[in-house]
């Protein structure tokens, strides 16, 4: 016999599993996090098709990034290299270049793909980039042509950043 309990997501008495949600909420659940990663997916896509425009002569790294700003548009950025290392341009530092050209300061999701064995992250000074725009708690898709991923967060990539608050005494 299943136990009755209040369902977490509406605070009504109703048959509760093991989750504390009712049969309704649990479906309505799968479908966010079926539409989640439908969501992944069109940036993953997105990003692989930038990616094809790199122009990485010297290190025949293309790499791609594409990022969802606050108003659920995605910009895009591939990797520019420069014969004058390092004045090169990373794929998630163009991503963010066209957001912000767009008029948008806020990030909620980012993908990077690469041609690598294994999923590739953002550099150091991405990553400070990214947590410029976007919570601790942003995903980052990390992807491979040959589709491997994995998802972390900008927390997880920058932990202890350093934002705007350490400068209140300036």
């Amino acid at each position: 016999m299943i136990a009755q309990s209040a369902c977490r997501c509406v605070g009504r008495s109703r048959r509760a599993g093991p989750a504390g949600r009712c049969g309704l909420h649990r479906a309505r659940a799968r479908r966010r996090i079926t539409q989640s990663q439908e969501v992944c997916m069109s940036l993953i896509s997105a990003a692989s098709e930038v990616r094809e425009n790199a122009y990485a002569p010297y290190s025949r790294f293309k790499v791609g990034a594409a990022i969802r700003g606050g108003s659920g548009a995605v910009y895009r950025g591939c990797n520019v290299e420069n014969v004058a290392f390092p004045e090169g341009t990373c794929a998630e530092a163009g991503a963010i270049a066209a957001m912000v050209a767009a008029g948008e300061t806020e990030i909620i999701e980012v993908c990077v793909i690469a041609d690598s064995p294994a999923p590739v992250p953002p550099c150091g000074g991405c990553r400070q980039k990214l947590a410029e725009f976007g919570r601790h708690d942003v995903p980052v898709t990390l992807a491979t042509v040959d589709g491997q991923q994995t998802t972390t967060t900008i927390g997880d990539l920058l932990p202890g950043r350093f934002d705007a608050s350490h400068m209140d005494r300036a």
